[in-house]
């Protein structure tokens, strides 16, 4: 291959990289927005935009870890190659297409993970995965949203008990200013976890091409730029039908359930991201819905929605898996 030619085709995988960013931030932007805009504290374009920015400043706040577990934590970096990157980006942007399409709530960086590991299989074999990256996220499909259901449930007891003498009006009004707080924090969380996943792919793509170092310890400035600004701006374009699934269908919050929501799929996030753990931003704040729901009555939650939710999740992986071996596969024959 000539070093021109590698270098368009790795300038085309890095839009596709960067179109699964906006992408993810558009699948994501419910997960940031619902409680805010299902409680009134913002609407619906007000919301995109202040959770848009708020992904984008995460650039200052986390550094590369869980780029660095999705580049080269997954598979072997030695069997990495344009075929590979191209088959996981095309797995998860169809992963992502069928659930927005349907409403579904499904993760973005679980699609990616399975797309990943789905390609490199197909071409080298279940040696070429790294077991202990995968097993670390499998584990976090279900910590995560159990530590946002836990977190959730213990703020909402908390805030009951801080606020137990207190009018409901006034709870409504102090609770309307500090869900602006908890959305910043999670929209913060939601960037700094996701906005990574891409720059790992990107990173992942750059080494297997010699476009960058293998011991490197960080990547490329201009792809954290690239990637934390794309998903910034899929945010701000706002996937409205996961919205409403999110934000009403689980169950319905006033702003005090918000806040103590966002509030927990923050902390979730904020810990995951500094451990390096790539988890869905889905998954956490689903679990923390569901465990403000269920603090207020077991019947508050609409389990039969939450339940399809969790189908989702377990399609998942092993569906961008599928479709990124076939792409892979025909790959092959394109470039």
């Amino acid at each position: 291959m000539e070093v021109q030619t590698a270098f368009w085709i790795v300038a085309m995988l890095v839009l596709l990289a960067l179109a699964f960013d906006f992408m993810n931030g558009f699948h994501d932007a419910a997960n940031s927005i619902a409680t805010v805009v299902s409680t009134g504290v913002l609407k619906p374009g007000q919301a995109v935009i202040f959770a848009g920015f708020f992904n984008g400043v995460a650039i200052f706040i986390f550094g590369f870890a869980v780029a660095a577990t999705m580049g080269k934590g997954l598979v072997n970096p030695a069997i990495v190659d344009i075929h590979v990157v191209f088959g996981a980006l095309i797995g998860a942007i169809f992963w992502n297409t069928v659930t927005w399409y349907y409403g579904i709530p499904s993760s973005s960086s679980h699609a990616l993970a399975g797309g990943i590991v789905g390609a490199a299989v197909t071409k080298a074999g279940a040696s070429a995965v790294i077991s202990s990256g995968i097993i670390k996220i499998v584990i976090f499909i279900f910590v995560s949203p159990f530590l946002g259901f836990v977190i959730g449930s213990l703020l909402m007891v908390v805030m009951a008990w801080i606020f137990r003498k207190t009018t409901p009006s006034k709870v409504d009004r102090v609770f309307r200013r500090l869900q602006l707080l908890s959305a910043a924090a999670f929209s913060l969380g939601h960037g700094g976890n996701d906005a990574q996943k891409t720059i790992g792919i990107i990173w992942m793509l750059l080494i297997a091409t010699g476009y960058s170092a293998a011991g490197d310890k960080s990547p490329p400035l201009w792809v954290a730029i690239s990637a934390y600004s794309a998903i910034g701006l899929g945010t701000m374009f706002g996937g409205w039908r996961i919205v409403k699934t999110m934000g009403q269908k689980i169950t319905k919050l006033k702003p005090y359930g918000g806040f103590c929501a966002e509030g927990a799929g923050a902390i979730t996030l904020f810990l995951n991201t500094f451990m390096g753990v790539p988890v869905s931003t889905t998954h956490t704040i689903t679990g923390a819905i569901v465990g403000v729901g269920s603090v207020q009555r077991a019947s508050a939650v609409r389990w039969g929605v939450a339940a399809n939710i969790v189908w989702a999740w377990v399609f998942t992986i092993p569906a961008s898996a599928f479709v990124a071996a076939i792409a892979y596969s025909v790959s092959l024959y394109l470039f």
